[in-house]
């Protein structure tokens, strides 16, 4: 049976563009109304527009912000809130979670217009942005607490942490509240500034939170936001002033940030750059069950999570069963606008643009021997909803390696688990990778063999819990995983060697005197 593996002409006739996957924060076209130099520059600075994917109407808009200046600031206003007590920097941030709770609904309203998601899949968001606060605490405790070692001749041997300085944080369009916040908020508590730029397909959003940490009483000078494209991304990343940047966004833009990176130790790079990921379906009774977490996994947010399952793998007696269960439960889902009543399961993908370019790659999946399923319809013209895909590519004999950022599963037939778990890995990513068995010995192989940094079993590949580290291996990250881990990049270790007075003596060596 042929496999997917890297191929130079099926890169070469791709035509979907990896770098939708999080959002365009660096080195991308897009429909963001970047033409013109930055603010700063003497020339005419370029006005940017935020649109609510479900009715085109525009939700914001405004003028590209100048990096040096926001730069500046942070790094003038950062050395004072480092200097703050820790519970100073608790207490603050804790009232920002209040803030949050307070603006709940309003907040909720803007990310499910901005970002096209339902109503209730943006107050969840709201919520964890607020139980970030507490669970950050706890990781920042956790890992980077204040530790005394032996040492000897009567001194001590301390452990400390000091925060980094200035922190780029380069947000994504998908979780465009939770994501960045799930960088700002660990930064910050470790003492550092940060300085957010927001993908430029969810302006508002990313005003809004920085809104909400200045009314909690965090120094602006220590959050800036920073309004942009392309151009305010690349010169961000590139900036002398910056200590570190916090990204999370598509493999692309992650790789040309690991290159500019390259030759500057001295700075803090974390990525997350999304995944290939696999859900593999074995030796299990319960179909019904198994389909429903196929579809959490691939369809959630209009499969524009990170950890979506963009390949389903299944046991070939088990495949023609599980589609037609799958089938049956995909004609009920609700694809709608995100305040319809009632809720739909999801709403549309970001622009038009990444409609049109899904679109494409469907059918270029098609042409290269996929066997489709169910297609990829868009059912309001001119509007990016899209009706979940699945496609047959088991007979591929070239199966693209690149993340699908929308509502497309392919689909792949095993007879053998050693097979199954071989075409899990035939990916650069190693994001999430889920296994639905009732066999718990196929488990224990499963997460020893699997490549990810997340391994699920009976539950889908998306849904991580912030109380535990997020982060993969391979194009999915660069070994620095986030969420309850984030306190390690947000600062560092210090280890000194201490005594309360001088004492010391050479008894070896001298002549005598």
């Amino acid at each position: 049976m042929p496999r997917s593996r890297r191929s130079a002409p099926w890169e070469r006739r791709w035509r979907f563009d990896p770098t939708a996957g999080h959002g365009r924060a660096i080195g991308a076209s897009g429909d963001c109304r970047v033409g013109s130099p930055t603010a700063g520059s003497g020339k005419q600075v370029p006005e940017l527009i935020s649109e609510e994917p479900a009715t085109g109407a525009i939700l914001w808009r405004g003028r590209a912000g100048d990096v040096d200046a926001e730069v500046a600031t942070a790094r003038a206003g950062w050395a004072g809130w480092a200097a703050r007590p820790l519970a100073f920097r608790v207490e603050t941030l804790r009232r920002f979670a209040n803030v949050v709770r307070q603006r709940h609904e309003a907040f909720a309203d803007l990310i499910a217009r901005e970002t096209g998601k339902p109503l209730w899949e943006a107050r969840s968001e709201v919520d964890s942005v607020v139980a970030k606060v507490d669970i950050s605490v706890t990781a920042y405790a956790d890992r980077t607490a204040q530790r005394r070692l032996d040492s000897p001749m009567g001194s001590r041997m301390a452990l400390r942490h000091k925060p980094h300085g200035v922190l780029a944080v380069l947000g994504p369009y998908n979780f465009p509240a939770h994501l960045p916040n799930g960088h700002i908020v660990p930064a910050l508590l470790a003492g550092n500034a940060v300085v957010f730029k927001p993908s430029e397909k969810t302006l508002a959003t990313g005003a809004f939170l920085v809104e909400c940490f200045h009314a909690a009483g965090v120094p602006e000078a220590c959050v800036r936001l920073l309004i942009g494209g392309p151009a305010e991304g690349k010169a961000l990343a590139s900036h002398r002033g910056i200590d570190g940047l916090l990204f999370t966004g598509s493999s692309r833009t992650g790789l040309a940030l690991n290159r500019l990176f390259a030759d500057r130790p001295e700075k803090i790079l974390a990525l997350e750059m999304g995944g290939n990921n696999p859900i593999v379906v074995w030796d299990t009774p319960d179909l019904h069950t198994a389909a429903v977490l196929v579809i959490q996994s691939a369809f959630t947010s209009a499969g524009q999570r990170c950890t979506a399952a963009r390949r389903l793998i299944v046991q070939e007696r088990l495949a023609d069963p599980l589609i037609e269960a799958m089938d049956a439960v995909m004609r009920r889902l609700i694809v709608g606008e995100p305040h319809a009543d009632p809720a739909p399961f999801m709403g549309p993908v970001i622009d038009n643009e990444t409609a049109e370019l899904l679109t494409e790659s469907f059918l270029a999946l098609m042409m290269g021997g996929g066997r489709p399923i169910r297609h990829l319809e868009r059912p309001v013209e001119g509007r990016p909803f899209l009706l979940p895909a699945m496609i047959d590519v088991t007979d591929m004999a070239e199966r693209p390696d690149v993340e699908l950022f929308g509502p497309i599963l392919q689909i792949t037939r095993r007879e053998d688990f050693d097979d199954a778990i071989e075409e899990a890995n035939a990916t650069r990513y190693g994001l999430s990778a889920s296994l639905v068995s009732q066999t718990p010995a196929l488990y224990d192989r499963f997460w020893a063999n699997v490549r990810a940094g997340i391994v699920n079993w009976n539950r889908p590949t998306n849904g991580a819990s912030s109380k535990a580290p997020f982060g993969g291996v391979g194009w999915s990250g660069n070994h620095r995983p986030g969420a309850y881990y984030a306190a390690d990049y947000c600062a560092f270790p210090v280890v000194s060697n201490e005594a309360d007075a001088a004492r010391a003596s050479i008894g070896i060596g001298l002549r005598e005197a």
